[in-house]
């Protein structure tokens, strides 16, 4: 999953995008609201943390600019000021969540989560296709009865391609969500990734990563090409 942390301070920019990272999720960094709106033009996130006090454009004008385009991505706010009016304030302005400075690492970690939970793309936890298992409450992924021993990279690009089983998912598309600003388009990171989700999912299996020439990359249990049925999925 790709966010984008809009924070003017640096050292607590820094730290967000560390963290967040360590977590498995891809990350761009802004530092006003002009650039924030600019890399929402840009990118397709899939959620924004958000501090309301910005130079040049502040947080609410940027979540009712978001809005005003039409752009449903979460939106969580940062601010110190904790009174109620400020708090209507921001939910009035289009964000989804707000939290109040000074906070905790794992609180803003388990409303990121729960924010990703309400995408109705997102909402299941765990995800079967054929005898794969993909669980995101644990971020663990298993064939056969068997766990995969996954980097955060490669759990990341299995997830989605696993939300996303029975499509076609092009390169680009896995770029936007897996990997964030400071990847070269030039290289070829996907590719490498998927050679080496192929030798740890698919290896003795029956093959479930399928690539499309010229398309992009399919998880699916039918042969390459072929339709299949919508994955399994429950809490």
């Amino acid at each position: 999953m790709r966010l984008l942390v809009v924070e003017d301070d640096g050292r607590l920019a820094d730290l967000l995008a560390r963290s967040l990272r360590e977590t498995g999720y891809a990350v761009d960094v802004a530092r006003d609201g002009e650039a924030a709106i600019s890399q929402v033009v840009m990118n397709d996130y899939d959620g924004i943390i958000l501090d309301v006090a910005l130079p040049k454009k502040d947080g609410l004008a940027v979540s009712r600019e978001i809005r005003g385009r039409g752009n449903p991505v979460p939106i969580l706010m940062l601010t110190a000021r904790d009174a109620v009016r400020d708090r209507v304030s921001g939910l009035d302005a289009g964000a989804d969540d707000y939290l109040t400075k000074p906070f905790d690492l794992e609180e803003l970690h388990a409303r990121v989560r729960a924010l990703l939970r309400r995408m109705p793309e997102l909402s299941p936890s765990r995800i079967t296709v054929a005898d794969l298992i993909v669980d995101s409450s644990g971020q663990t992924a298993s064939r056969a009865g068997q766990p995969l021993n996954l980097t955060t990279k490669e759990y990341v690009l299995l997830a989605y391609l696993a939300r996303n089983a029975g499509r076609v998912v092009s390169r680009t598309e896995l770029v936007s969500h897996v990997w964030d600003e400071n990847h070269d388009p030039l290289t070829n990171a996907v590719e490498v990734y998927i050679n080496r989700l192929r030798k740890k999912v698919d290896t003795g299996h029956a093959p479930l990563i399928h690539t499309r020439r010229g398309s992009g990359y399919m998880l699916s249990e039918r042969p390459e090409g072929d339709p299949t049925p919508a994955p399994e999925s429950g809490r």
